[in-house]
């Protein structure tokens, strides 16, 4: 089913939301004095729109580079006679006070605000404003949301001033928030009383005190009869603890994990506290007891333990406390703990890092609030993807994605996530990935580039690029990707495995495009890039493969798209030519790809002054005797002067050499070529060569093109023939053998 689920395309609830985000001015909203955000006055939106609308819109501004935020939007919804909210997710810097101060007139029913650290204590007034209709709220990681600018009188003795100076609240309760059932107040700030804060609560059914330290927990008896969840993560733990969590019968999950590495911790699990939570908590379908030391031992004999087929069965548990449980719990959080490894654990899923199924419940168990968990978590998966295969590639990469989504600047996670995903891609996994999993992997890709300036995560994402079928797979983000590789380029610090990934990727996403793709890449400064890189390389007296894969990259990209060949020109380019082919005179890689790249140039007619010099020319012309590679130095070579002879003897300027003693040479180049050939070119077009056959000017020109369409159709006929009947070939061919002008060993071949 999962794999259907990553298939399905999106609803088009969905795809209206984002379209609508993406367009606000053109759909629901006009601009009030060219500023200000207005929702047009005939629209009404029903809370399942406003929600997803608010919802979506925070993701897009999280996790899309390119999303504009609004400083109007939130509102939009300030009216609960044309729009609606019931349920809203916030998330970190993008919200702030008078966003929620905008939408205090909506009847909420959950409002969860996450790491929203710009909240101060005027969103505590605002959410009095819901208090009547609130029945969930998380105000967890809103560490400011207690402070309030110092009042100008001068600070009481016993307020609390933090750096900035603000003054905790002290005086907020929950009073009157009579439908309140599930509240989250993880990683609340220090000198907040909470039990203050939380004694009007009639009902509590749902409490999540994370990061908090309270010594003395006693006053969470007063809902022993509705409490049915309690989240202590990294509270230290006393006897009085457990004594006080063991009358909460109702409780059906109880989470004390903890992060082992936080900080020292007194309390030590034993089996008498499993045995107290067993028979007292009898509701419990779901424990989390991650990252606990256990005091003694509370498993059975490890030879009794190796026995029969695994069970999830109670009365066959490795875990001797565990046995007393009526049925198998739903969940067991064992993480960093030794437990995680016995072979009998009463639970249907259980996190640990015993293998991929235990490492895959830690990520999606603790993702959204515990980053520094999930980080090892990953990590442990990216040895399994590595060294092993992984069985679950799906979800596994799915919850990947949403761990670098979710945590876009948490450098931990971005290091060992990036570094997953580059095993999760590979072509080994290929098959199983659909088209919209894949464009998701490519996005979080970017992100994280965007980012992150830091060399490793830089490497696995360009690593990860890599996995990708290119230019195809990433011609969806084409500008963007482009841009970012760019910029890697243009670093004055460059670490060396990193500048050839990006080249490489450079490369291969100008090979094989439409040429306003390519225009539009040149606009950012491809050329300049390029051209720089093998500056830098010139200087250094090495040729490797960052010079040649540029070299390539350039020859690419003036392809037919004579913008990029005259930037090429006015950016010194030639010198760059004859410098490179004087140091390393034995490349033929390099040579190749140099002449590929001058005869794009040679085809354009107003660049071709330019190459008319006594140097340039005899450069070509000594290079058609060149057996580098094959024909193809000697072949591109000839095909520049072929262009060049086409503009006819008075476009010929120089002195030196003769314009009669180059045609010789050129004849005699082209008779020492084998026609069968095989080719390291390929030709999108033929018409650049097709111009050089209806014309008596240069009949070399007219054989070199001749020549090279037979060559290309009798090798490769497949791909060639038709291609040279689409664009016209046959009838030029049939014209040129009734030439006078022609040579008779042209008219065979064309023949």
């Amino acid at each position: 089913s999962l794999k259907m689920a990553s298939d399905s395309p999106e609803s088009l609830m969905t795809l209206c939301t984002d379209y609508c985000l993406r367009n606000l001015e053109g759909t629901l909203c006009y601009l009030l004095d060219n500023e200000t955000l207005r929702l047009h006055p005939d629209i009404f939106l029903p809370s399942e729109i406003c929600d997803k609308l608010v919802n979506e819109y925070v993701e897009l501004v999280k996790t899309d580079s390119i999303f504009e935020p609004h400083e109007s939007f939130f509102t939009l919804f300030s009216d609960p006679r044309s729009t609606r909210l019931a349920r809203i997710h916030l998330r970190e810097q993008i919200v702030q006070d008078q966003d929620l101060e905008a939408i205090r007139k909506q009847d909420l029913v959950e409002l969860y605000l996450t790491n929203c650290e710009k909240l101060t204590a005027k969103s505590l007034q605002t959410l009095v404003s819901f208090s009547h209709t609130l029945i969930s709220l998380s105000l967890f990681g809103c560490c400011n949301i207690f402070y309030e600018e110092e009042n100008p009188g001068g600070c009481e003795d016993d307020c609390l001033v933090n750096p900035t100076r603000q003054v905790l609240v002290k005086d907020f309760t929950f009073e009157g928030f009579s439908r309140l059932r599930f509240l989250n107040l993880g990683r609340l700030i220090e000198g907040v009383n909470v039990e203050t804060l939380l004694r009007p609560l009639a009902s509590l059914a749902a409490l999540d005190l994370s990061g908090i330290q309270l010594n003395d927990v006693g006053f969470l008896t007063q809902w022993k009869d509705s409490l049915v969840s309690l989240v202590l993560y990294n509270m230290d733990l006393s006897e009085e603890h457990i004594q006080v969590i063991a009358q909460l019968r109702k409780l059906r999950h109880l989470d004390i994990s903890r992060d082992h590495l936080s900080s020292y911790y007194k309390f030590k699990l034993t089996r008498r506290v499993l045995n107290l939570f067993v028979e007292n908590l009898v509701n419990l379908t779901s424990l989390d007891i991650s990252g606990h030391t256990m005091l003694e031992n509370c498993t059975i004999p490890s030879m009794e333990e190796k026995m029969g087929q695994t069970s999830i069965e109670p009365a066959k548990s490795s875990i001797v406390p565990f046995r007393g449980l009526k049925r198998p719990l739903q969940f067991l959080g064992l993480f960093e703990t030794s437990l995680c490894r016995l072979t009998h654990i009463p639970a249907y899923k259980v996190s640990g890092d015993k293998n991929e199924e235990q490492v895959l419940n830690a990520i999606e168990a603790y993702t959204e609030h515990r980053p520094e968990i999930t980080s090892r978590a990953i990590n442990l998966l990216f040895d399994i993807a590595r060294i092993e295969r992984c069985s679950q590639l799906l979800r596994a990469l799915q919850l990947v994605i949403t761990a670098l989504k979710c945590h876009k600047d948490d450098k931990n996670i971005q290091v060992t996530g990036s570094a997953a995903l580059f095993y999760l891609t590979n072509s080994e996994y290929r098959m199983e990935q659909s088209v919209k999993l894949r464009h998701q992997v490519i996005q979080v890709v970017l992100n994280g580039m965007e980012s992150y300036q830091e060399v490793t995560v830089q490497r696995n994402c360009c690593l990860t690029l890599c996995n990708f079928s290119i230019p195809e797979e990433l011609e969806f983000q084409y500008r963007r990707v482009n841009e970012l590789l760019l910029n890697i380029l243009n670093q004055s610090r460059q670490d060396e495995s990193i500048q050839r990934i990006a080249v490489h990727l450079c490369n291969a996403l100008v090979c094989q495009v439409d040429n306003d793709h390519k225009e539009a890449v040149g606009k950012m400064g491809f050329v300049m890039t390029m051209l720089k890189l093998i500056q830098k390389k010139l200087a250094d007296k090495t040729c490797d493969q960052v010079m040649e894969f540029s070299w390539s990259a350039l020859w690419n990209i003036t392809d037919e798209t004579p913008d990029n060949c005259e930037m090429f020109l006015n950016y010194s380019g030639m010198k760059l030519f004859l410098e490179c082919l004087k140091e390393f005179p034995e490349k033929q890689e390099l040579h190749r790809n140099m002449l590929g790249l001058l005869g794009n140039v040679a085809e354009v007619k107003e660049l071709r002054p330019q190459l008319m010099t006594s140097q340039f020319i005899s450069v070509f012309s000594n290079l058609l005797e060149s057996k580098a590679d094959g024909i193809e130095v000697s072949y591109n070579a000839c095909g520049v002067l072929s262009h060049i002879m086409f503009d006819g003897p008075e476009a010929w300027g120089i002195c030196e050499p003769h314009r009669e003693e180059v045609v010789k040479r050129m004849w005699a180049a082209i008779q020492s070529w084998d026609i069968n050939s095989r080719r390291n070119i390929n030709y999108r077009s033929f018409e650049p060569i097709l111009r050089l056959l209806p014309q008596g000017i240069s009949p070399v020109s007219q054989h070199w093109a001749t020549w090279a369409l037979y060559n290309l159709v009798s090798v490769y006929p497949d791909k060639y023939c038709p291609l040279l009947i689409k664009e016209g070939g046959i009838p030029l061919l049939k014209d040129m053998i009734k030439m006078a002008s022609a040579r008779q060993e042209t008219k065979e071949m064309a023949r």
